[in-house]
């Protein structure tokens, strides 16, 4: 059983910058899809950022162009670098591995087995 553990979650004002890593135990995180995912209060979680097994990267629109994704196999270490940061970016923030799929099927939530226990990212205005 795989765990994962995110760090790097702060308060910060808008415009700033955060990196959230998340590391990987009892897995290999470079072995399937990984993703970072958010849940704002009164809000559904939803999917931002995610990295195949082979590197490639998908990004949900209200991220594109401020948030990377990327990885360190060495580290076994999924990174989120959030720059540009909103209010509206406010939420804890969880990663996600889906073992079973090289392939990032980014609409299947549920594809996703293990889950850290996430990190706040507070954004103020």
């Amino acid at each position: 059983q795989g765990q994962l553990v995110e760090s790097g979650g702060d308060s910060v004002q808008a415009g700033g910058s955060l990196r959230l890593s998340c590391v990987g135990s009892g897995y290999t995180i470079s072995s399937g899809c990984m993703g970072w995912f958010r849940q704002a209060p009164g809000k559904e979680r939803e999917g931002i950022a995610f990295i195949d097994s082979i590197g490639t990267t998908t990004y949900a629109d209200s991220v594109k162009g401020r948030f990377t994704i990327s990885r360190d196999n060495a580290k076994n270490t999924l990174y989120l670098q959030m720059s540009s940061l909103k209010p509206e970016d406010t939420a804890m923030h969880y990663c996600a591995a889906d073992p079973r799929r090289g392939y990032c099927y980014t609409n299947m939530e549920r594809y996703f087995a293990y889950w850290g226990q996430g990190t706040q990212v507070t954004v103020s205005s």
